[in-house]
């Protein structure tokens, strides 16, 4: 069953949560993305589903006047607010795939870890009609995992998600897969499809460490976590915390960051 309307409404929930726990992204993918776009004050950006803001600001830098795209009513205040120092900046409340948007009229879009909320068959034939012609689309995302250096740890946690996630949301338990250059480079080929063309991909990847409760926090964040029925979600989270806490009071998360590129 395709759920994504009802789990993408649970984001507009949690926004200052989300504000603090989400990551940005790192330098590396923004100079990636300037390396194949020139983006500057004569630029026109949007950006597809900007939550609260995590990879905007790097553009807004660029001096271009930056569209941002999003769903969420809250999120779309937090945005006007964090970056009202922007004279040309404006946020447009409402879905992508339903917004009226200008044919032909960006240099470039992007969206961060937000574009699998758009059907495809929808999404990428939009975004061709928007840009201008040598106008490029910058899709990338973050790819969290629990450290392979912390294998009983790991192992326990996804036992838990068995017992609760998977049994929940009826589908078959195991460990979530690490996302590899094989998935990257399939992404990447979705938009030639779509008449783009000039198609690259590039891999990033960094740690960052969190206490339990912090971890917590974090899978609060998302939203298949947050539309668990409460007393499950809570007994959940709770055993996770536990056995971070049991395993020396943090957790260490591997992130591998996608970044598929192409040119209209």
């Amino acid at each position: 069953m395709d759920n994504r309307n009802e789990l993408g409404d649970t984001f507009d929930t949690v926004v200052s949560t989300y504000d603090k726990m989400r990551p940005g992204y790192p330098d590396e993918l923004y100079r990636a993305v300037f390396d194949y776009v020139t983006i500057d004050e004569t630029s026109r950006v949007l950006e597809v589903g900007s939550g609260s803001g995590q990879a905007t600001e790097p553009f807004l830098g660029t001096g271009c006047a930056l569209t941002a795209v999003e769903y969420g009513e809250n999120f779309s205040e937090m945005l006007e607010d964090k970056f009202k120092a922007y004279e040309k900046f404006n946020v447009i409340t409402g879905k992508f795939e339903d917004v009226q948007l200008e044919e032909n009229s960006y240099d470039l879009i992007f969206s961060a870890t937000a574009f699998h909320w758009v059907p495809e068959e929808t999404g990428y034939p939009k975004v061709f009609s928007l840009l201008k012609e040598g106008g490029a689309f910058a899709r990338f995302a973050n790819r969290p995992q629990i450290s392979r250096d912390i294998p009983e740890l790991a192992r326990e946690i996804d036992g838990l998600y068995g017992a609760y996630y998977n049994r929940f949301y009826g589908i078959e338990s195991g460990a979530k897969p690490q996302f590899t250059e094989d998935k990257a480079r399939q992404i990447a080929q979705i938009p030639a499809g779509y008449g783009f063309k000039d198609i690259e991909y590039h891999l990033f990847s960094r740690m960052r460490e969190f206490t339990a409760k912090e971890y917590v926090q974090l899978l609060m964040t998302y939203s298949d976590h947050i539309a668990i029925e409460e007393k499950i979600r809570t007994e959940f989270l709770a055993k996770i915390e536990d056995a971070i806490d049991r395993s020396g009071g943090t957790i260490i998360i591997e992130d591998t960051l996608d970044l598929e590129l192409a040119r209209k």
